[in-house]
Parts: C-alpha cells; sequence; structure tokens
C-alpha cells in the first residue's frame, strides 16, 4: 500500500524513461526504436553516475558519445544511434531542455573503398588465359 493519498499519486510527474516511452508512442515509433532509445538514455544516465540528464548538457554527452567511440569501440552508426536516441530525449520529452545543444561531435562513417580488381590486374589476368578459359574471359570489355 501506498503512502501517498491517491490525489498525490494522480499529480506526480511520469518517471522520465515512461515520459520517453509515451512520448515514442505518441509517434508510433516501433517497439524496437523504442527499446534501443531507452536503452541509450539509461546508459547516458549511468555513465554520468545516476545524474539526471536536465542535469547535463553538450559536454556530458560528448563525453559519452567519445567513451563509446575509444572505450567501447563501436561502430560510427552505433554512436550515431546513441546520439538520434539522446537528442530525441532533450527535443521532445517535456522539461528536459539543457540549453542549446551545440558542438556535439556526431561520428563519421568510414570511406569504404570498393573491392575489386584495377583494370592493369585484370590485364594482367586476362593475358595468362588460355585454352578452355580464355573465351569467357576474352569477353570482358572496355579495358
Amino acid at each position: 500500500m501506498s503512502s501517498n493519498p491517491p490525489e498525490a499519486q494522480s499529480q506526480q510527474k511520469p518517471k522520465l524513461l515512461d515520459q520517453v516511452r509515451s512520448a515514442i508512442r505518441t509517434r508510433h515509433y516501433s517497439v524496437r526504436t523504442e527499446e534501443a532509445c531507452v536503452q541509450w538514455i539509461k546508459r547516458l544516465i549511468l555513465f554520468h553516475n545516476k545524474r539526471h540528464p536536465k542535469d547535463m548538457g553538450t559536454p556530458e554527452i560528448n563525453a559519452f558519445l567519445s567513451h563509446l567511440a575509444v572505450n567501447t569501440n563501436v561502430a560510427a552508426s552505433t554512436r550515431n544511434q546513441a546520439l538520434c536516441a539522446i537528442l530525441f530525449l532533450y527535443k521532445q520529452v517535456p522539461d528536459q531542455d539543457p540549453g542549446r545543444l551545440e558542438g556535439i561531435i556526431t561520428a563519421k562513417k568510414p570511406t569504404r573503398v570498393p573491392v575489386g580488381f584495377a583494370v592493369e590486374e585484370v590485364q594482367a589476368i586476362l593475358v595468362r588465359l588460355q585454352g578452355t578459359v580464355w573465351l569467357p574471359g576474352s569477353t570482358v570489355s572496355d579495358l
């Protein structure tokens, strides 16, 4: 049995993560999105020794994202997912204004080099083809 009278219980604001869940459900996001968002917000709070997000700002967010990059070695897309969850908290949940969120470091995805042969490598292979494999290999054009 709760010690608070029913009137006081109905006037209490929902807990932070319940507010986040409500904001996500209002926007009809998927359950998986909700789970991921709540998990990243919990990790941010725990990383800063259970400080409330309204007491944090850009330096704390950057410290958390840097921790993800350096200490946990997560991919750029994972860090960006964490950042999106944190920004959702600050932009969509009432009473969570940390001030201006400027200078937040976003992760850059590494450029991918296409895997394949260079023109010179293909030409070197084609020169060495003989016999029955020569015909399919000789159909490679534009070299």
